[in-house]
Formats: structure tokens, C-alpha cells, sequence
């Protein structure tokens, strides 16, 4: 029986028929509505037809997460009086609960990525729905890419709406092709704000982790809201092991703590969503609960201001969460939970000060993401880079670049970036590219089951209590009991299924037909194996450790560390790497990295997961990163000439090379003085002079004076330093060359201007007394610096290459009295006031009241009569 007083009290419904009309007319449409208006709930049950008169529909809602899947699902269910499986039903990845007679099914946007890989048009589909759609999902970005290629393409009746729990709906209106934007209110009471910072310091966030004087903080403010305040507490934290750190603090209160994260058993989500049985409740939840799920009964809500958000290391080839502070539109939507149903307080652990400058929105997941699996599904689309689809935000170059070279690595991708048949294999998996080899490759070695057991593990990281080292993680799953362990074994199941079977692990959507044969991704390729022994028997005598190893090497290659003594390893990618003190691990002289992360500022990456490894193992799982060979190279300073046996940065064998190839050394040579500079030639006061001269002219003159700029010098090194840089072996021999005969090669021989030189920017100048003068041409001028008695009757400032020096005037000491570009106005101005300067200082030299009058001297007054 339908709950019809139910459906009418959802404030959503008002702008339905507002909805209806901009599908009926545009066929696409932006839904803005809060979270508890009913947008996911109500709005799906009217376009099906299932709430009224209209024709029924199929309906397909794709959901961020499994959790607010399964959540919708059962509450439209609910609303219609029935149970999952009948008119609504879902399908989350290893979970599928549909019927005949589905009409309404909501599935995650993975789920929908695969289903839109095997069936562009989505046959019998006639809407959907991309729910959550600000939060910036990269599957959420990607299906609704792929949507609008499908209506432009070959579905132009397919209905699109784009809904958002925030009003901030003109990028997806503009990326539907300026669809109406359609916006409920919702019923909201006042939230009153509680700035409540910690008392003393916390350390920001880095990595995943949390400074534990934090979390005793959260946890004394929710005791603190207790005391203060009525109704149920729901409090953020950034993670699940937060949470269970929260939880264990706030053991005792008078009140039921609940957990609510993606990993928590579906018994404790339903019970949350259900509302309370009278005891009250403290909800402690990541931000699942910011939009995607209404939990009943909340009057309170804690925001620890943290979150978890994605980011890759492509350069040391590290992808992991790390711990960021809430955008400024979180902190909104976190807040507006307590003012749901009645009026509610929000306490902010953190100073008011900082609100201003937190983020005002959360950064898209296209934007820091690891892009391999995006990169595969785009390859499988058609459109390797993914440069036609429409994306609210283009993917980084150099994300795409580091995701296209590990789709070439385990053979997703030809050599053109086009997906390969068991790159379309991988796709159909639900994993990331790289599990997917460590799947396919590591069930050729091991068999399927074993394989799945160790890929599953991988999949979702397992509890920190679970330890280390991966393979006690494996027997730790195998018996444990826990919400985890359960997940594991049904994810177990599902991939052991694909492997053996070959299928997709996900089913056909309702009504859906073969296909339309015109992607790359119709049909299940079965591929062929990379893996190290390609085609061999399964080796089921291997022991549990060695399977781990050598899966989670096939996986990650580049994580493959050799020991380097007390706890630390170095990575094949040429990242240290350290386990904790307590570890097992420490005394392996190889792992296989599973999981890592690298803290700001901090030289090696933290080892959280790995498995034990031998180096037989190590080197087929990275073999392709093997290289063999010559190796001279500039290192610390000198010319390192060696015989390398290498996989990736780990030495395997090394021996000195007696007689190393002529041309390496010349390389080791220049990138020598690339990373040292010319410093290392010899530069005498003349060489420098020389090239200070070269410099000017190129400046000032222009052609054919060369550039002598270090930029330049280093770009050609063989246009000045031959032949004696060939000749060269180390960086003494550097130090025998003679910088200035070099640069004299650089010298216009060939047109005739070298001779010119002297002329055009003379080393040095003679001046009315005789002396020759040297100019420094270092500044933007020519500078000459000379006594002055020995300019006098000099009348105008002389010149180089037409550009006046600047004339530094010294006293008969030597020392600066005047400066001047403009000799005739300094005799006719300054030399008076310098004149009644220095005369009593210096009466031995002459000091004329018309310089013009007398003959130059560098001499005394005396010396120049006796002359």
C-alpha cells in the first residue's frame, strides 16, 4: 500500500510538475533541492509512473556511494509499501536485488560506467538520474559524460537529470546544453552556530593523519553537546579509524554511539537510517551523512572540519586519501542536518577566524585523482583522451599521462593509447587497472581463487588492526567474523566468478538487450596473459606469503623495495620507504608495497601494508623496469663511470668501468656542468672580462656578437668547448680548459666583425693623462673608474660602441668622489663642490679652477712641475 501522506509531505513535490515540464520540452534537466526534501526518494517514484497516472517508466538513479544506494532503494520500497526487489529495487557492486517487475533501479555510478560499457543505448532505460551530482564524483563526472554522447549520439529520447543538494547548478545546467534549473525548497529550521576550538594547538592534518589531541577533542564536545542540548548528536570525522577512536572515547555516555561509513555492516547503517527506538543516539559518520543519507532524529550536529579526499604522487607513483580540511560548502551542508526537523545547534571544532579562508567548494576528484581507471573507461568509450567528452572540468595533462603509461604497462592500451582486448577484459572487472593485472596475471600463477583472495584485500584497504603485513591480513580475513572479513568474502567470490567465468559481475540492467555492438567494449574479451609465466598451470604448491607477494608485486612493480637496514627500503621508483618500529617486516630483505603514503615534507614514504617478497619474485613482477647496462653519469660531483645491473633505482649488481664509451662520458661531462655550472672551466680575470665583453655586444649590438649567457653556453657546449671537452675524462680535466680561448671560438670569424672587437668594446681605455684604463662591463653600462685629475680637458664622456660609460670619479686615494654619465655637466656643475672638497684634503694634487686649462696628470702637484 502506498504511503500517500508520506510522499505529500516531502517538500520535492512542489517542483515536480516543473520537473516534468522541462523533461517533456528539453529532455534534461538540473534538480536543485537540500538533503530531506525528497529528491532521491520521491522524484524517481514520479517519473516511473509509480505515484500517480502518468506512463511508467524505467528509471535508473545512480548513486555515489553503495550505502545511499541501498538506503534509496529501501525507502522508495518503503514508500510504496513494498520491499527491495519488487517495483524498486538496486545494484551495488557484488549485490544485486531486482525483480521482474522493477521499474526504479538505483545503482552506484561504477555500477552504471559498466552497464553503459556494455550497452550504449541502455536499452528499456528511459531516465536517470545522477543524484549527489555536486559532489564531484569522478564516476559521477564520467557517466554523465557518457550519457551526453549516448543523447547526441543514439538516444536523443533519453530523459537526464542532474540533482544537487545545492543550488550551485550553473556548470551542469551549461554541460547539459543550458538545461532549465528546477529548485525546491526545502523545510529547514534555524542552526545556531558553536565555534568550539580546541583549548590548545592541534598539528593540521598531513597524510592520514589526525592529531589524536583532536579527536580527545571531538569526542569531550560531544559529551559537551549531550550535556547542552536535546535530541540525537551526529558527528563528522574525516575516516573510519577516526570514528572507531571517537567511539572508544566516548565508551560510557548515556547514549547508544552508532557507526555509519561506507564499510559499516548494512545491520548498523539500517538501524541509523530507521530513527530511534527512544534511546537516544550519538551518530558518529563520514561524509556519507553530509547529503547522501537523512539520519532521523538529529538535533546536534559535531563537525570535526576534516575530510578525506584523494590524491597521487604520479612522480613516486603513490595514490592514497589523505586528510584535508572541509570546503566551506561542507561545512554548510554538515550543518544543515541539525535543522532538519526541528531546530538544531552545529559545534565547529575549529576558531571562527579560519571559516573565511577554508576552500569554498571541495576540490573535483578529476582534478587530484589517480586517472588510470578513468583513463581505461575512456579508452573503452573510444576516445583514448578523453578530450570530446563533456567534463565539467578537463582532466590534468600530466595525470592523463602518468594513467595512459600504466594502462601501456599492464597492457590495457596499444601503442596508440587504444584499448586492447584485455584492457576490455580489466574494465569489466570494477577495479583499478592495476588490481586488474594483478587479478588476470596473478590467477596464470597462483589460481583464481587465491588470486581474488589476495586482490580483494587490496581492494579495500583492511582495518589497521589487522597489522602490516599482508599476508597475516589474508589469514586474518579468511577466519575473521567481522563486517570486513564478510565484505572480503563476498568480494572474494565475485572476483574468483570473473575470472573463472569470464562475466561482468554487475548483470543487466532491467529491460536491457545485447547491446549496440558499437563500442569497443561490447563482448567479453578474454585477452591474454602478461604475467610472468603466461599460460603456465597454476602453482598451487606456493605457500600463502608467496602468493600475497607475488600478487601484490604484480600489482604494484614500482613498489617493489629492497632492504637498505633498520626498517628502511628503497623502491623501485626510486622512493625510500620505512616501516614502523613494531613491524614484522623489518627484517625482509624485499616487500611488495601494497599501500603507502609519503607526509608532507618528509623524504620516505610510510610503509602501511606489504608483503614479503623474494627476489626471484621481485624481479619477474618488475622485470619490465630491469635494465642492464653502461651507466656514466655525473654524481657527486665527478664523472661515474659503471656497469649496472638495475631494476628501476634498487642496484641488483654493480662494477667500475675501465674503458666507458667516449660519448657517455662527454654527456656525464655536460650534465656535469649543467647541474654545477661553468664554473668549472677555468676562468681567468681576462676570460671573464672576454665573456662580459660578448655579452654587451650581444646586447647592444645584437647579431653576429653570440649569446655567452649560461642558458646559451650549456645549449651548444660543442660550439666552443671542442675539442678539448671530448678529450676530457674527469672533472679535473674540466678545470684545465681555458674558458676565454673557448669563448673566442664563438668570436664572428666568419663575417669579419671579430676583429672589431677592440674596437667595439675595447678591454680598456686611454684617458688624456696617459694611463690605459680598464672598463668593467658587468652593469647595464660600461663602467670606468679613474682619478680624476687624470680627465682633465676631457670635455665630452666617452663612448663604446655607442653607449656612454659611466665615469666613476676618484679621489687621488682612490676612493669614489663623484659618479657621472655626463662628463661636461659635471665640469660645468659638480666638479666645483667636489673641488672644495677634496682640495684640503689632498693639497699635493693639483686642483684647477678650470680643469679645461691644465694638462691631465696622475702625479702630485710637485712631481708635475718637476716634469
Amino acid at each position: 500500500m502506498i504511503r500517500t501522506e508520506a510522499l505529500d509531505r516531502l517538500p520535492v513535490r512542489t517542483a515536480v510538475p516543473a520537473l516534468e515540464r522541462a523533461l517533456d520540452d528539453r529532455g534534461v534537466a538540473v534538480l536543485c533541492a537540500p538533503p530531506g526534501t525528497g529528491k532521491t526518494t520521491l522524484v524517481p517514484l514520479v517519473l516511473a509512473g509509480l505515484t500517480g497516472d502518468g506512463p511508467v517508466r524505467r528509471v535508473v538513479v545512480a548513486e555515489p556511494r553503495r550505502i545511499a544506494a541501498r538506503a534509496a532503494a529501501r525507502r522508495m520500497a518503503w514508500l510504496l509499501g513494498e520491499r527491495p526487489g519488487g517495483r524498486v529495487g538496486f545494484t551495488v557492486r557484488g549485490e544485486r536485488v531486482v525483480g521482474p517487475d522493477t521499474v526504479v533501479e538505483v545503482v552506484t555510478t561504477g555500477v552504471l560506467l559498466q552497464r553503459l560499457q556494455r550497452d550504449q543505448e541502455l536499452a528499456g532505460v528511459d531516465v536517470v538520474i545522477i543524484d549527489e551530482c555536486h559532489e564531484r564524483h569522478l564516476d559521477a563526472d564520467t557517466v554523465a559524460a557518457f550519457l551526453l554522447d549516448v543523447r547526441e549520439a543514439i538516444r536523443p529520447d533519453l530523459r537526464l537529470v542532474a540533482a544537487s543538494a545545492t543550488t550551485d547548478a550553473e556548470g551542469w545546467a551549461r554541460l547539459l546544453g543550458d538545461a532549465p534549473v528546477v529548485e525546491a525548497e526545502g523545510v529547514s529550521y534555524p542552526v545556531e552556530v558553536v565555534w568550539a576550538p580546541p583549548a590548545r594547538p592541534v598539528k593540521p592534518p598531513h597524510g592520514m593523519r589526525v592529531d589524536p589531541a583532536l579527536l580527545t577533542h571531538v569526542a569531550a564536545t560531544v559529551r559537551r553537546a549531550l550535556g547542552e542540548r536535546d535530541g540525537d548528536v551526529l558527528c563528522f570525522l574525516p575516516g573510519v579509524g577516526e570514528i572507531a577512536r571517537v567511539a572508544g572515547q566516548l565508551a560510557g555516555v548515556d547514549a547508544e554511539v552508532l557507526q555509519v561509513h561506507g564499510r559499516a555492516p548494512a545491520a548498523v547503517q539500517d538501524a541509523v537510517l530507521a530513527g530511534s527506538s527512544g534511546v537516544r543516539r550519538v551518530v558518529l559518520a563520514t561524509s556519507v551523512a553530509e547529503s547522501s543519507l537523512t539520519v532521523p532524529g538529529v538535533r546536534v550536529v559535531v563537525d570535526s572540519g576534516l575530510a578525506r579526499e584523494p590524491r597521487t604522487d604520479h612522480a613516486r607513483g603513490l595514490s592514497a586519501l589523505t586528510t584535508v580540511r572541509a570546503s566551506q560548502a561542507a561545512g554548510r551542508q554538515r550543518a544543515g542536518r541539525a535543522g532538519r526537523e526541528a531546530a538544531g545547534a552545529v559545534y565547529r571544532c575549529w576558531e571562527q577566524a579560519e571559516d573565511g579562508r577554508l576552500a569554498r567548494f571541495p576540490a573535483p576528484e578529476i582534478k587530484v585523482a589517480d586517472l588510470a581507471a578513468f583513463a581505461l573507461q575512456a579508452a573503452c568509450w573510444g576516445d583514448p583522451e578523453a578530450s570530446s567528452l563533456a567534463l565539467l572540468d578537463p582532466p590534468p595533462a600530466g595525470a592523463m599521462a602518468a594513467a595512459r603509461e600504466v594502462l601501456g604497462a599492464v597492457g590495457a592500451v596499444d601503442a596508440a593509447g587504444r584499448v586492447t582486448d584485455r584492457g576490455v577484459r580489466m574494465s569489466r572487472l570494477g577495479l583499478h587497472p592495476r588490481l586488474a593485472r594483478a587479478l588476470l596475471d596473478g590467477a596464470a600463477e597462483v589460481g583464481a581463487r587465491r588470486a581474488a583472495e589476495v586482490v580483494a584485500l587490496l581492494s579495500e584497504e583492511p582495518p589497521r588492526e589487522y597489522g602490516d603485513d599482508l599476508a597475516a591480513a589474508l589469514r586474518t580475513a579468511r577466519r575473521g567474523q567481522d563486517g570486513y572479513a564478510g565484505r572480503w568474502k563476498q568480494e572474494v567470490r565475485r572476483l574468483s566468478n570473473q575470472v573463472d567465468g569470464g562475466g561482468s559481475g554487475f548483470g543487466p540492467g532491467p529491460g536491457s538487450g545485447s547491446g549496440s555492438g558499437k563500442s569497443p567494449g561490447s563482448g567479453v574479451a578474454r585477452g591474454t596473459s602478461t604475467g610472468p609465466h603466461s599460460g603456465a598451470a597454476p602453482r598451487g604448491s606456493r605457500s600463502d606469503d608467496a602468493v600475497v607477494g607475488l600478487v601484490a608485486a604484480l600489482a604494484f612493480p614500482e613498489r617493489v623495495a629492497r632492504a637498505r637496514g633498520e626498517g628502511a627500503f628503497l623502491m623501485v621508483s626510486g622512493t625510500g620507504a620505512e616501516l614502523g618500529d613494531s613491524s614484522r617486516l623489518r627484517s625482509a630483505p624485499w616487500l611488495a608495497v601494497a599501500v603507502a603514503d609519503r607526509p608532507a615534507h618528509a623524504a620516505s614514504a610510510r610503509v602501511r601494508l606489504a608483503a614479503v617478497v623474494d627476489e626471484d619474485t621481485a624481479l619477474l613482477a618488475a622485470g619490465r623496469l630491469r635494465v642492464r647496462g653502461e651507466e656514466v653519469r655525473w654524481a657527486d660531483g665527478d664523472v661515474v663511470a659503471r656497469s649496472v645491473d638495475r631494476v628501476g633505482a634498487v642496484e641488483l649488481a654493480v662494477r667500475p668501468l675501465k674503458q666507458p664509451d667516449p660519448g657517455l662520458v662527454r654527456g656525464a661531462l655536460v650534465e656535469g656542468l649543467e647541474r654545477e655550472g661553468l664554473g668549472l672551466l677555468r676562468w681567468s680575470r681576462d676570460s671573464e672580462q672576454l665573456r662580459l665583453r660578448l655579452a654587451f655586444l650581444h646586447r647592444v649590438v645584437g647579431a653576429p656578437w653570440p649569446d655567452v649567457s649560461d642558458g646559451a653556453l650549456l645549449a651548444d657546449p660543442g660550439a666552443w668547448l671542442e675539442p678539448e671537452l671530448s678529450r676530457a675524462r674527469r672533472r679535473a680535466d674540466l678545470g684545465r680548459i681555458d674558458a676565454g680561448q673557448a669563448l673566442r671560438r664563438l668570436l664572428p670569424w666568419a663575417t669579419g666583425e671579430a676583429v672589431r672587437l677592440d674596437e667595439l668594446a675595447p678591454e680598456r681605455i686611454e684617458v688624456p693623462s696617459g694611463s690605459r684604463i680598464r672598463i668593467e662591463y658587468g652593469g647595464e653600462q660600461p663602467v670606468l673608474a679613474v682619478k680624476l685629475q687624470e680627465l682633465f680637458g676631457l670635455a665630452e664622456t666617452p663612448r663604446v660602441a655607442g653607449v656612454p660609460v659611466l665615469v666613476h670619479l676618484l679621489s687621488p686615494a682612490g676612493r669614489p668622489a663623484a659618479v657621472t654619465a655626463d662628463l661636461a655637466s659635471f665640469w660645468q656643475d659638480g666638479y666645483k663642490a667636489v673641488r672644495a672638497e677634496l682640495r684640503g684634503r689632498y693639497p699635493k694634487h693639483p686642483w684647477p679652477e678650470d680643469p679645461a686649462t691644465v694638462p691631465a696628470t696622475r702625479y702630485t702637484s710637485a712631481r708635475l712641475k718637476r716634469s
